[in-house]
């Protein structure tokens, strides 16, 4: 067992041995190879191949989907099954619509680069909120306490779902280096799931030190060669009652749920 000899004992060149060691030690644990990961698809859904995803999240077997690009944004709730669109909500051309996330009953929802989010009642899509926020809005997630938001960069903000002012930051990385470009954000059993912008890979992030846990390759969901360069893989669902996820990109055909396994 490692066990810390009595400080008091030592000398003062000792203590700083003792000191640059533990902060050795505590580097190379933070820099463990993430787990490896591969996503096999258990069904196929059809999915509206002009809808620029942004966001996805699901809710008693509703698909709800942020759509992006200005004049074509939109919000909706979707059919699973045959990806018919019940409820559609076209937003401003002066919006480029980002990440979604659902909690207590409301559906939130980010912007781009005006800086402004939005708060829905879920059932009707009648605004009930707005929000202000620095810098652009891309992902978005909840812990089911903290709304949780990317910028395409390597930092994840948690918001209070009440004021909307940040209480922590965490800085997301791989071997002591930023990973950049996290997009839509999903909170799958206690870590952050994140597109990666042109990536066809998930990051699973500890939300607590923001560490790289492992990786989840989806590069033979939908071939590149089929699509066009900015039909990049997008939008992340898990449903915490049925353990099903599902995962599309931009102009995807095809939603997929699938399951992982570790490499």
């Amino acid at each position: 067992m490692f066990t810390l000899p009595d400080i008091r004992k030592l000398t003062a060149g000792a203590l700083l041995l003792l000191v640059f060691g533990l902060i050795g030690w505590a580097q190379l644990d933070s820099t463990r190879d993430p787990d490896r990961w591969q996503g096999e698809v258990v069904a196929t859904y059809p999915h509206d191949p002009s809808a620029f995803t942004q966001g996805l999240a699901i809710n008693q077997g509703k698909l709800y989907e942020s759509t992006g690009r200005y004049g074509n944004s939109s919000l909706r709730r979707v059919q699973l099954e045959n990806g018919r669109i019940e409820k559609i909500l076209e937003l401003s051309e002066n919006y480029f619509g980002e990440g979604i996330t659902i909690l207590d009953k409301q559906l939130y929802q980010l912007t781009w680069r005006s800086r402004i989010g939005f708060v829905y009642d879920l059932e009707t899509f009648n605004v009930v909120n707005t929000f202000r926020f620095s810098g652009e809005g891309w992902g978005l997630t909840n812990d089911n306490q903290h709304l949780i938001v990317s910028d395409g960069s390597s930092s994840v903000r948690f918001l209070d779902p009440e004021t909307f002012n940040v209480v922590k930051r965490i800085s997301v990385r791989e071997n002591n280096l930023p990973v950049i470009q996290l997009n839509e954000l999903e909170y799958v059993d206690g870590e952050i799931w994140a597109n990666i912008w042109h990536e066809d890979r998930i990051a699973r992030i500890s939300p607590r030190t923001g560490e790289i846990l492992g990786w989840v390759d989806l590069s033979d969901l939908y071939p590149r060669s089929s699509r066009g360069s900015e039909d990049v893989m997008n939008g992340i669902a898990f449903d915490q009652e049925t353990r099903r996820l599902f995962v599309t990109g931009k102009n995807w055909p095809s939603l997929f749920e699938i399951k992982v396994t570790q490499l």
